[in-house]
Order: structure tokens, then C-alpha cells, then sequence
């Protein structure tokens, strides 16, 4: 499965030896072979560099460290492809605004069954690669809609009841490990570190 890397700071902050880490992992078991990305919040937006090409391989990674990227509020993803080709549509993580401001989010895991259920598709947002993690994403920001209509910052406890059922939804179909960004708060989701785990 893939891995995913966040970071939320009360001041801005680098992953800048997080990042290159993150990388040594795909080099060093050549597992993560399928993409990568970052994503860095500036206000309401978001610096977002991936790629298609293997993460391991990939001189962006120490070209990104060595700009002193800094934020509040950061998601890194390395893919392991289970669902869609290895594109840069499908690198992770993704983002999608809703309410005038970005949302992120990437996955770890594999939801069989995902895509060919049409109440995960229905809504507004729509995936534009092959991944079931960009369909539960699309999925994740349609349940949040109504709470953002005003263009307010929704209360914490809102947000968090409907992640929270949103992603109990995830773990019937399979592992659904995430983490999701509205550029107020990062939400980290663990179920499974494996297929095969409980």
C-alpha cells in the first residue's frame, strides 16, 4: 500500500528531511514505484507538485527540500498503483475546492468495489483520473458540502462527525487510511497498515 505523510504546525514549517525520507522508502524497497506528490497550503490555496514517475528516482524531491518550502499545513503521498495507471491524474495526493478554498487529500489503501457503486459518484465533484482514492475523495467533499454552503469555516465538531461516518463508510470496502485537508485542519484517518490486517 502506499504512504502518506502530513504535517500540521501551529507555525510554519519544512518537511524538508520528512520529504527526502519519504522517497528513500520507494528507492530503497522499490514498492512505491507508481507516483508521488506534495501538497503545501499558502492561505486558502495550495502549492501542489506531483508526478507520475517513480518516487525513489524522482530529483524534484531534493529539488523541493532545498527551496525551504514552508507551511502549516502539509500532505506528502507515495503511490503504489492498485486501481488506475500509473499517471499523473492518479498521483496523490489531490485537490478539489469547495467553498472557495482548496481541499486535499490522499489515500492508503485499495476499496474494491468502489468505483462501481453509483451513490459514491454522485454529487458534484467528480474524479478526473481512474482511482478509487480520487472517488472517495470526490465522495468525502459531496458529505461536506452542506456544512461549507455559507462559505464560513464549518465548526470542528461538524467536520469531524461527518469525516468520522464518512470513513467508516471506507472501512466496509476495504483498507482506508487518508489524510484530508480543508487548510484549517488536517484530518488523519488509520484503519489498516495492511491488506490483510483485521
Amino acid at each position: 500500500m502506499c504512504e502518506l505523510l502530513g504535517l500540521s504546525s501551529n507555525a510554519s514549517a519544512t518537511v524538508n528531511v520528512s520529504l527526502p525520507k519519504l522517497a528513500e522508502h520507494g528507492r530503497v524497497s522499490g514498492t512505491y514505484n507508481d507516483g508521488w506528490g506534495v501538497g503545501y497550503y499558502e492561505g486558502a490555496d495550495v502549492r501542489l507538485m506531483k508526478d507520475s514517475a517513480a518516487v525513489g528516482d524522482s530529483e524534484w524531491i531534493q529539488f523541493i527540500a532545498s527551496h525551504n518550502l514552508r507551511s502549516r499545513l502539509v500532505i506528502a503521498h507515495t503511490r503504489k498503483a492498485t486501481r488506475g495507471t500509473r499517471s499523473y491524474p492518479n498521483a496523490q495526493p489531490f485537490v478539489r475546492e469547495l467553498a472557495g478554498r482548496a481541499h486535499l487529500f490522499a489515500h492508503n489503501g485499495d476499496l474494491p468495489g468502489l468505483t462501481d457503486h453509483a451513490a459514491w459518484r454522485e454529487g458534484g465533484a467528480r474524479p478526473i483520473g481512474e482511482t478509487d482514492s480520487e472517488v472517495a475523495f470526490c465522495g468525502l467533499l459531496e458529505q461536506l458540502r452542506p456544512l461549507w454552503r455559507d462559505g464560513t469555516t464549518p465548526d470542528l465538531s461538524a467536520r469531524w462527525l461527518v469525516i468520522e461516518a464518512y470513513a467508516q463508510a471506507l472501512r466496509a470496502l476495504g483498507p482506508a487510511n487518508f489524510l484530508y485537508c480543508d487548510g484549517d485542519a488536517l484530518f488523519a484517518h488509520a484503519d489498516r497498515r495492511h491488506k490483510s490486517d483485521g
